[in-house]
């Protein structure tokens, strides 16, 4: 695939920093943050898109499903950096999102340039991992890498459900996706470097999603994110504050609820909200898919 870069709004010149390499610095500084500012309104105008986006990722993770985000370059490292703080945030699976970046591994610490001109390695990477029941997300700013368009071609044959993440209107990766997503933020600050604004845009977009996704899941309870895994002093330290304030049970009570949920806090505060003990607060919650205020009504009309 030729690409035809001198079209793309990404790679247009901004006017109002043609004179940046004479600024000074705060000036300088001043000019890339008035663009940044454009990146929240851009993405604003997207969400209804990234609404479907949500309801159709959380629906396949709900029935059993993965996500997986697939890309080259920083936009494939905003997949793979998105879905490897999922696990210790959420209490999810590392398998349940997972992040896949033309070139392997090594591609997120050293640059693979030409593995995204492979449409063929994007098809292999999507083909080793994806099923039916899975839904894949497409990170390009171009909207025109072969690796990154030939892999969502790949995930929706195999029944997939498909979304692209692109910063450029009308673009083969959005024509090839069941939900296209483009906020447009248009030229960067440096001609072409779309680690800026683009990769900014592309991040809060993937925030949305998996931060939604998630709550959907059940993995929150009110503003808080209680199925974190305690792994280190600092979240455990978060964990019985989170039951505090869920509960409004003092430090005390809190770690004692937390050690006999074996620091688990939804059933630390399902069973400090209800009564219930370890096993019947863990099992209201696997009944009710994981929400904690769902558990909590059920036990409350069982009498618990």
């Amino acid at each position: 695939m030729i690409m035809d870069i001198h079209t793309l709004v990404t790679e247009g010149r901004l006017a109002d920093s043609l004179h940046i390499d004479q600024a000074g610095t705060e000036e300088m500084l001043r000019l890339i943050n008035e663009q940044d500012k454009l990146v929240a309104l851009a993405v604003e105008r997207e969400i209804p898109q990234i609404a479907r986006a949500v309801d159709g990722v959380a629906v396949r993770l709900r029935d059993g499903g993965r996500l997986f985000y697939v890309g080259a370059g920083t936009s494939g490292r905003l997949g793979v950096l998105d879905a490897s703080e999922i696990p210790p945030t959420y209490g999810a699976s590392a398998d349940t999102i997972q992040g896949i970046i033309a070139g392997g591994w090594k591609a997120v610490f050293e640059t693979q340039e030409g593995a995204e001109d492979s449409a063929d390695l994007g098809i292999r990477d999507i083909a080793a991992r994806a099923m039916a029941t899975d839904a894949v997300i497409g990170i390009a700013a171009s909207g025109r890498t072969p690796y990154t368009i030939a892999a969502l071609k790949e995930a929706r044959r195999r029944g997939c459900f498909t979304v692209a993440i692109t910063n450029n209107p009308g673009s083969p990766l959005a024509a090839v996706a069941e939900v296209a997503i483009a906020p447009v933020v248009g030229p960067e600050v440096v001609m072409g470097s779309t680690r800026m604004k683009a990769g900014t845009a592309q991040k809060m977009v993937l925030n949305m999603i998996s931060t939604s996704v998630m709550i959907k899941l059940g993995k929150v309870y009110s503003n808080l994110m209680v199925d974190m895994h305690c792994s280190n002093d600092k979240l455990r330290q978060r964990a019985v504050r989170m039951v505090m304030l869920a509960t409004g049970v003092d430090e005390e009570m809190a770690m004692a609820a937390l050690t006999r949920c074996r620091l688990q806090a939804k059933p630390a505060i399902v069973s400090l909200m209800t009564g219930a003990d370890f096993a019947r607060a863990t099992a209201a919650l696997l009944q009710t898919g994981g929400f904690v205020t769902n558990a909590i009504e059920q036990l409350a009309a069982e009498g618990a």
